[in-house]
């Protein structure tokens, strides 16, 4: 598969806190810097995003007296994971991985910014109707497939790639540019739903 000018690569939460020593890491998320690094070097337009809550945010543990993290609540949009406090604004933890290159990203989409709703998706806040503005933008530079990385898989990524198959994109995920988190099967069921959706899943060699 040739990456050309109507594909563009988006590398999901590349955050420090999503990788070891952080304060919500997936495990070996670290590992897929490099490999993640040299898709954005192919890539021939490249997008990154960045998970970028306010102190307090609705779905930190932290906000609901008595609640530990990995509980769930009922938020007004449905179901919600509860979190360790993570990729909070303006903190090293909300930062890119120091070793990502992302010199080459033609924009950031920050997401989870709004109080009451936690965003996995880059394209859609968890109540799955507020955008993040990343569709239309893709739409109006005129890309027609969207290749994603990063992490984590069974979440922000997976998410992502549903909502990019929904608003009409060819999806590509790279399945070893990526890692999850894989709770209660949460890696098996990301799989399951990317079948679903349509979305591809390749290795990064098959590009």
């Amino acid at each position: 598969m040739t990456l050309g000018e109507s594909d563009v690569l988006v590398v999901v939460d590349m955050q420090n806190d999503f990788c070891p020593g952080g304060r919500l890491p997936v495990r070996g998320g670290d590992e897929i810097v490099p490999l993640v690094n040299a898709l954005i070097e192919r890539a021939p337009h490249v997008v990154l995003t960045q998970d970028w809550h306010p102190p307090g945010h609705a779905s930190f543990a932290s906000a609901h007296p008595g609640a530990a993290p990995y509980d769930q609540f009922d938020a007004v949009y449905g179901p919600q994971t509860l979190w360790p406090d993570h990729c909070v604004q303006g903190t090293d933890g909300a930062a890119f991985h120091p070793a990502l290159v992302a010199t080459k990203a033609e924009l950031i989409v920050r997401k989870g910014f709004h109080h009451r709703i936690d965003s996995y998706s880059a394209f859609f806040e968890n109540d799955r109707a507020t955008p993040t503005g990343l569709g239309g933008y893709l739409r109006e530079r005129g890309f027609r497939r969207v290749f994603l990385a990063g992490l984590a898989f069974d979440y922000c990524v997976a998410w992502s790639a549903e909502d990019a198959r929904r608003l009409g994109f060819e999806t590509v995920v790279i399945e070893d540019a990526c890692r999850a988190i894989d709770v209660d099967r949460s890696r098996a069921e990301a799989v399951e739903r990317l079948d679903r959706a349509g979305a591809v899943r390749l290795p990064a060699a098959s590009l």
